[in-house]
C-alpha cells in the first residue's frame, strides 16, 4: 500500500545542513494501523509529511497504493493528495468558521456540490460522535471534540490513507482513549490504512500492529508491536517500553533496591503469551531451594497478547539460584540480570 525507500530529507541551514530523515525505507500494509515513534526530533513528524509530500524528500520515493508521489507533476499531485487525509496535534480548524464548516472546506476545494457537501457533512459529524455540534466554533469545542472534528474534516473525501500527527498529544488520558478508540473504529469500518506519530509507546500498544522507532533520522528497530515489547533490542526501544511497563505513581526500582538487602540475585523477567498466566514463580519455589521476593510487576495489553515484566528478588545457594534462573530461562521467559550479589 505504502512503500518509502531511500527518504533522505535534507535542511539548509546557516550552519550548513541538516538531516531530518537518513536513508528510510518502510512498508506500510493496505488497512493496517501502523505507528512511527521517537522522542522530539527524532524526524517522525518530518517522514510523515514526506508521505503525502508537504515535506519533499531530498532523496528517496514514494509509493502510495502503486502510484510514485515523487514524480506526479503538481496538479496530478494535487488530485493524488485527496486519497491522503491528515490530522494534527494542534487541531488546525479555523476559528472563524463552525464544525461543519471546517468539515465542508475540503469538499468545497473538491468541487463537491453544494447539497452533496451538506449530506456528506451530515454524515461524517454523525460518524465521529458530533451531530449536535454542527454549528459550534472551535472555541465552543473542547480538546477531543476538536480533534473529532480534525477526524471528520480528514475523513471528508473519502480517503484510503489517514495521517495522524500527534493526534492525541495535547488531549487527557480519557480524552486520548476515546479518540484511539474513534480511529480503530473507522480503521475497521472502512479498512483505512493509518498511520500514527506519537512519542508515547502506550498508543502504539493501544491500537497499532507494527511499529518502527525512530532515533536520528533513521529507523531503528521495526517489527510486530508484541514482538518489539516483547524484545526490545536498542536502547530507546528499552526506554519507550518501560513507559508502559512501569507504573510513574510507583517506587522506583532503584528506591525499591536501596531498601532491599544486598544478597542472591535481582532478575527482571519478561514474559509473554500464555507464561504471564501460568504460577512459575510458584513452580521455582517448590522445585528449588530458594526463596522468592516479587518486587516490582507490570501486565499490559497489546493487539496481538498480554506482556508481563516482573522483577524479583532470589536468594539461597549459589548453586540453587543458578539451576533456578536456568528453569525460568528454559520456560521461554526472558532474563535480565539486575544485581548479582550471590
Amino acid at each position: 500500500m505504502i512503500k518509502l525507500e531511500g527518504i533522505k530529507k535534507i535542511y539548509k541551514t546557516k550552519n550548513g545542513t541538516a538531516v531530518a530523515v537518513d536513508d528510510v525505507s518502510l512498508q506500510i500494509k493496505e488497512g493496517e494501523i501502523y505507528g512511527i515513534v521517537g522522542y522530539s526530533g527524532a524526524g517522525k513528524s518530518t517522514l510523515l509529511r514526506c508521505i503525502n509530500l508537504l515535506e519533499k524528500p531530498t532523496e528517496g520515493t514514494v509509493q502510495v497504493d502503486g502510484i510514485s508521489l515523487t514524480e506526479l507533476p503538481t496538479k496530478e499531485l494535487r488530485k493524488a493528495r485527496q486519497s491522503i487525509g491528515m490530522i494534527f496535534q494542534g487541531f488546525h480548524l479555523a476559528s472563524s468558521k463552525t464544525a461543519a464548516e471546517n468539515i465542508a472546506f475540503s469538499l468545497k476545494v473538491a468541487g463537491v456540490p453544494k447539497e452533496e457537501r451538506k449530506s456528506r457533512v451530515k454524515e461524517l459529524l454523525n460518524l465521529v460522535g458530533l451531530s449536535d455540534k454542527a454549528d459550534n466554533y472551535p472555541a465552543q469545542l473542547s480538546g477531543g471534540q476538536k480533534q473529532r472534528v480534525g477526524i471528520a474534516r480528514a475523513l471528508a473525501n473519502n480517503p484510503k490513507v489517514l495521517l495522524c500527527d500527534e493526534a492525541t498529544s495535547a488531549l487527557d488520558p480519557e480524552t486520548t482513549n476515546s479518540i484511539l478508540d474513534l480511529l480503530v473504529d473507522i480503521n475497521r469500518k472502512f479498512g483505512l490504512t493509518i498511520i500514527l506519530i506519537t512519542h508515547e509507546m502506550h498508543v502504539i500498544r493501544k491500537i497499532c500492529e507494527r511499529v518502527a522507532v525512530m532515533d536520528k533520522g533513521k529507523i531503528v528497530e521495526q517489527g510486530n508491536v508484541f514482538d518489539v515489547f516483547a524484545n526490545p533490542q536498542k536502547a530507546v526501544t528499552k526506554k519507550f517500553v518501560e513507559q508502559v511497563m512501569t507504573d510513574p505513581e510507583e517506587e522506583s526500582l532503584e528506591d525499591i533496591l536501596h531498601h532491599v538487602e544486598s544478597k542472591g540475585k535481582v532478575l527482571r523477567l519478561h514474559f509473554s503469551g500464555s507464561f504471564t498466566n501460568e504460577a512459575l514463580i510458584s513452580k521455582v519455589s517448590k522445585t528449588f531451594n530458594v526463596s522468592i521476593n516479587i518486587l516490582q510487576g507490570k501486565i499490559t495489553q497489546t493487539q496481538n497478547g498480554v506482556l508481563c515484566t516482573l522483577t524479583i528478588q532470589i536468594t539461597g545457594k549459589s548453586q540453587e539460584i543458578t539451576k533456578a534462573e536456568t528453569f525460568i530461562t528454559e520456560a521461554n521467559v526472558e532474563v535480565e540480570v539486575i544485581r548479582d550479589d550471590t
